[in-house]
């Protein structure tokens, strides 16, 4: 691990009495970083040189390299942090750097804090890294991009509408028939409230390329998806009746990752332009602590894509771990042909061939 000492910290703790820092405080740093095998670097104020309480041989260790001053007129905590984030360093300071906590949100993963007990010098150890908010949007966000960039067409609006059955009802026939949104609100709430409940949308998927006109993906949160599969066939039927299509649409429940708890997105798609498997696979190249985390989700990452992208069946997700990436929240995304397709073409010709 590579780690910079944080030398006017380190040695003004337990100032002597003539509060002086004492040079003996970072002999004491490097001895017990060398004895855990870690190469450092010892960065210092300018202005440790007239405070420090054995300042011949502090100058000495300067001109010799083997402490660096900072420039006079620089700050050498942004120093220090900069020079941290850029070399994936540590730093091994008591310092909070609370002065820099917004241009460095995740200071305290990159801190190793300490103490000095009877000449005793003892390293604390570093606080696991934040996870970095919306790192799995982003993650989607990049994968639908590479989509775009493919000619493949993607929806990608993040409106949302507060969850319930009848205003996803009310959403899809707004978007359907635009020119009926004044009148429509009375006539759907009479019609919502006398039909049955359905328990099993799949039920409505039996021939739905000569069946039914739309498919509309009800994009959700995770928490809400059982709720809205369960209101599924409510819906169909209530848009079906308002705009009297011979066929109701089918309704495609999918958790959504840009979908806050208790809200919803619509991506309507015409049915003959639905597609059966997603074009491309994703292979997930990130750093080894968010490649646990991004895999719990690989599942919902897949789902939002189908429902972006309108495909039947969820792209394959996989994620690997790249040692070039080292910071949180870095990841780079891969998008292969699906081998899916062609799979499931041969296991119909196999069984096709069984049958004859």
């Amino acid at each position: 691990m590579n780690v910079i000492i944080d030398a006017a910290n380190v040695a003004f703790y337990h100032k002597g009495e003539n509060s002086k820092a004492k040079l003996n405080n970072i002999i004491l740093a490097v001895r017990a970083l060398e004895k855990e095998n870690h190469n450092f670097l010892i960065i210092a104020d300018a202005s440790l040189r007239h405070s420090i309480d054995d300042k011949e041989t502090y100058l000495k260790l300067v001109n010799d390299d083997i402490i660096d001053e900072v420039p006079v007129g620089t700050i050498a905590d942004h120093y220090i942090l900069t020079l941290a984030e850029e070399e994936n360093a540590k730093i091994l300071s008591n310092d909070k750097f609370r002065d820099f906590s917004s241009e460095f949100p995740d200071i305290q993963s990159m801190r190793i804090s300490f103490s000095i007990e009877n000449n005793n010098f003892i390293l604390g150890k570093a606080k696991k890294p934040k996870k970095v908010k919306n790192l799995l949007q982003n993650i989607c966000d990049e994968t639908l991009n590479e989509l775009e960039r493919k000619r493949w067409s993607v929806y990608k609006g993040k409106e949302t509408t507060k969850f319930t059955p009848l205003n996803v009802a009310k959403q899809a026939i707004l978007v359907l028939d635009q020119s009926e949104q004044d009148s429509m609100s009375n006539k759907i709430e009479g019609i919502f409230s006398k039909l049955p409940m359905f328990d099993k949308v799949m039920e409505m998927v039996d021939d739905v390329e000569t069946s039914v006109p739309y498919v509309i993906f009800v994009l959700v949160h995770p928490k809400d998806y059982k709720a809205a599969v369960k209101d599924a066939g409510n819906i169909s039927v209530t848009i079906a009746d308002r705009l009297r299509l011979v066929h109701k649409p089918l309704i495609a429940v999918r958790n959504d990752l840009f979908i806050k708890p208790g809200y919803f997105g619509l991506n309507i798609v015409l049915t003959d332009e639905v597609v059966d498997f997603a074009p491309y696979d994703v292979m997930i190249q990130t750093n080894t602590y968010d490649e646990s985390f991004i895999k719990k989700n690989s599942r919902n990452i897949a789902s939002t894509i189908a429902g972006r992208l309108g495909s039947w069946k969820f792209p394959f997700v996989s994620v690997r771990p790249n040692m070039v990436l080292e910071k949180p929240g870095e990841f780079e995304i891969y998008l292969e042909k699906s081998s899916r397709k062609d799979k499931d073409k041969k296991d119909k010709g196999k069984n096709k061939s069984k049958d004859d």
